[in-house]
């Protein structure tokens, strides 16, 4: 390894344990769950297990793994999580994507449950259309992490652009984007986007039929 990726490497692991006490503190995960990796080469950069239970994402930077494209820790504290069989999948399949945020984001998971997908219904979430909802597996499972990757299939030009998510039943939200900080970015603006669309909800408003109202009369933000 030379001196210009293990320098990458480092600065990737610092920001990606930054990045972990700003998802659980920004209520985008809570204590049960929840990952972020990047890729650096060859090499994937991730949050080990446990972060939230035993640490509550108060982690260093030594405390992100370093690892090749088949899970095998090459540095780092703790042990690999279960949920990362994901990441591999998608970096495995996806040469376009670099990282991924996956969390347990509170509104998100209320789609989650029912099953549903989330419509866009704010200006900043437009480019994501609808995020929607992978095929059922149990969580941790190989069958999950295909089917995770499968929902990314026909949307490398978002993930090239900035990222594309995926919502996994009864489980969370996944976010493959083309660098850290346009996955969390992705991240939370669909965590805002399901809040609007459940508070819209309780105002009565359809919002899908709203949508298509705005374009029918061709308001101009939708043509961006």
């Amino acid at each position: 390894m030379n001196i210009e990726v293990s320098v990458l490497i480092e600065e990737t692991r610092i920001k990606i344990a930054e990045l972990g006490q700003l998802m659980f503190d920004r209520f985008l995960t809570d204590t049960a769950g929840g990952n972020i990796s990047a890729r650096v080469g060859d090499l994937i950069c991730i949050t080990m297990a446990g972060c939230g239970s035993n640490y509550r994402w108060r982690i260093t930077a030594e405390q992100v793994l370093v690892t090749d494209l088949g899970g095998n820790v090459i540095k780092g504290e703790g042990k690999i999580s279960r949920e990362a069989k994901a990441h591999y999948r998608l970096y495995q399949r996806y040469s376009e994507g670099q990282a991924v945020v996956h969390c347990h984001a509170r509104n998100v998971l209320v789609f989650a449950c029912a099953g549903l997908p989330i419509t866009p219904c704010l200006e900043s979430t437009l480019k994501f259309g609808t995020i929607p909802v992978c095929q059922y597996a149990p969580a941790h499972s190989d069958e999950l992490a295909e089917n995770i990757a499968a929902s990314m299939e026909g949307r490398e030009s978002q993930i090239t652009k900035m990222a594309a998510l995926t919502i996994a039943p009864w489980h969370g939200l996944f976010s493959f984007g083309r660098n850290l900080d346009t996955a969390f970015d992705a991240a939370e603006r669909t965590e805002v986007n399901a809040q609007v669309a459940l508070h819209s909800h309780m105002l009565g408003v359809d919002m899908p039929a709203r949508l298509a109202q705005l374009q029918k009369e061709r308001i101009p933000f939708l043509d961006k």
